[in-house]
């Protein structure tokens, strides 16, 4: 996929997306508006608004989140997209790297191998950063959590009703709002 190609992809995945709560909606518009002014919207290092991926990872023991090391906050894992990745290629890398968990892609892909968007949430990434989140849906068996001693050790398996409760308030509306609809993934 082109540059071109990957910043079409995206746009129109955030634009077709239905939002689960009125914080949804409002960074979807959030998105779409700073991702028109961006140059290269998935460099961290082109400005200090861009896009980012991460991952609501289920499993058959619940929800998994980490605590992270500078914010002090209950998160789904995620972070920065490397140069050439797209941002559901960075949500499995930094799953994973976070984790220490096998994680595959919760769900079909379509036919150019892209998994269904899950959320969008537009926030403060700290350093001054806007972060432009992309969220996808991830799927891990039960092993316990590994990570490596670089990423933060506060990370776990939780059930659904306390996810909710630990989470910052845009992934906490996305787990309600499974939770709800589905009684989760």
């Amino acid at each position: 996929m082109t540059a071109d190609e990957l910043r079409r992809r995206v746009a129109a995945d955030v634009a077709a997306r239905h939002p689960v709560d009125a914080r949804e909606a409002q960074s979807i518009q959030r998105f779409l508006d700073a991702f028109d002014q961006l140059d290269d919207p998935f460099s961290q290092a082109a400005d200090p608004t861009h896009v980012t991926g991460s991952a609501l990872v289920t499993g058959a023991r619940g929800v998994i989140l980490l605590k992270h090391k500078r914010l002090g906050i209950w998160l789904q894992p995620g972070g920065h997209i490397d140069p050439g990745e797209t941002p559901w290629s960075a949500a499995l890398r930094e799953a994973a790297e976070e984790t220490g968990l096998d994680v595959q892609v919760a769900g079909a892909v379509d036919a150019a191998g892209v998994p269904e968007l899950l959320h969008v949430d537009v926030h403060p990434g700290g350093r001054g950063h806007t972060h432009l989140d992309l969220r996808y849906h991830l799927h891990a068996g039960d092993a316990d959590p590994a990570p490596p001693a670089d990423e933060s050790q506060d990370v776990g398996w939780f059930g659904w009703d306390d996810a909710i409760e630990l989470a910052d308030p845009g992934l906490a509306g996305l787990l309600h709002s499974l939770r709800q609809g589905s009684d989760g993934p």
